[in-house]
């Protein structure tokens, strides 16, 4: 897939990319895909992926308390906790703002660890790791489930492939995942500034209408995934019937916001060819 050859053009030391269809081919890949790099953020879907594991195994309920008083593990999962970005702290009443909270992830974690009387990062390489085969891919026993994890784009791959044919969930929970949680809520995305709305699913950010995006101009409104602060993005497009993983080792910044959303069009244009 030549659009992928675009990664070379990036102001980064090393990029790796790959697209997977929803069938589980891999359209293309270009760079290292076999090497670790820091996900940041993308380790949320990760974790959010073992929290519903979580809930279909009867270990946690969506709509149990969790974190702040009146909170529950769905608002944690949508960013409607309350709770501050990096802090334990209640800045707003659950259900209320869209604050996206890495604290919120934390606290998940820790939610879903007394749960299933195991530490998180194990229960999320037995739930997710393990099965799909992503072998590559740590969060190290007392990191954080909202940034800390570690993996491959061969890993993200097989995570994207069963995200769009889900065989370690049902279905419908899946969809749910990509289903806007509390709709209409205000919020900042970080590094694009005020959203009305942000819209978001369970672990997952929602493309919607949203702009500024770091997915395309020609990305479906159906798009749904995340990026991370190590400049670091997986999307998946159920109208494309694709995703598409990159990482590199540079932070987020201004050469992202430039090199990504174009990167995302000629992938889709690739797809479409």
């Amino acid at each position: 897939m030549q659009s992928l050859a675009l990664i070379e053009n990036w102001p980064v030391p090393t990029a790796a990319a790959a697209v997977v269809r929803a069938d589980g081919t891999v359209v293309g890949t270009h760079g290292p895909t076999d090497r670790r790099f820091a996900l940041a953020s993308v380790t949320k879907p990760l974790a959010a992926y073992a929290a519903l594991v979580a809930y279909e195994e009867g270990a946690i309920e969506l709509d149990e308390p969790a974190g702040p008083e009146g909170s529950t593990v769905r608002h944690l999962l949508a960013h409607t906790s309350g709770l501050a970005f990096d802090e334990h702290r209640v800045t707003s009443a659950p259900g209320t703002r869209r604050l996206y909270s890495n604290a919120g992830f934390e606290v998940l974690g820790e939610h879903i660890a007394k749960a299933a009387d195991i530490p998180f990062d194990e229960y999320l390489r037995q739930a997710v790791l393990a099965p799909l085969g992503m072998t590559s891919t740590t969060l190290e026993g007392g990191l954080s489930p909202a940034k800390d994890g570690v993996s491959t784009v061969d890993d993200l791959v097989r995570f994207a492939a069963e995200v769009q044919a889900p065989r370690l969930l049902d279905a419908r929970t899946v969809a749910a995942a990509m289903t806007v949680t509390y709709p209409g809520l205000k919020g900042v995305l970080p590094g694009y500034g005020h959203q009305n709305p942000n819209d978001w699913g369970l672990g997952f950010e929602i493309r919607d209408s949203k702009t500024p995006h770091w997915t395309g101009s020609s990305s479906s409104p159906r798009t749904f995934g995340h990026f991370g602060q190590a400049g670091t993005f997986l999307w998946i497009d159920p109208d494309a019937q694709a995703a598409c993983v990159a990482l590199t080792d540079r932070p987020f910044g201004p050469w992202a916001a430039e090199v990504w959303p174009p990167f995302t069009d000629a992938v889709l244009a690739g797809l479409r060819d």
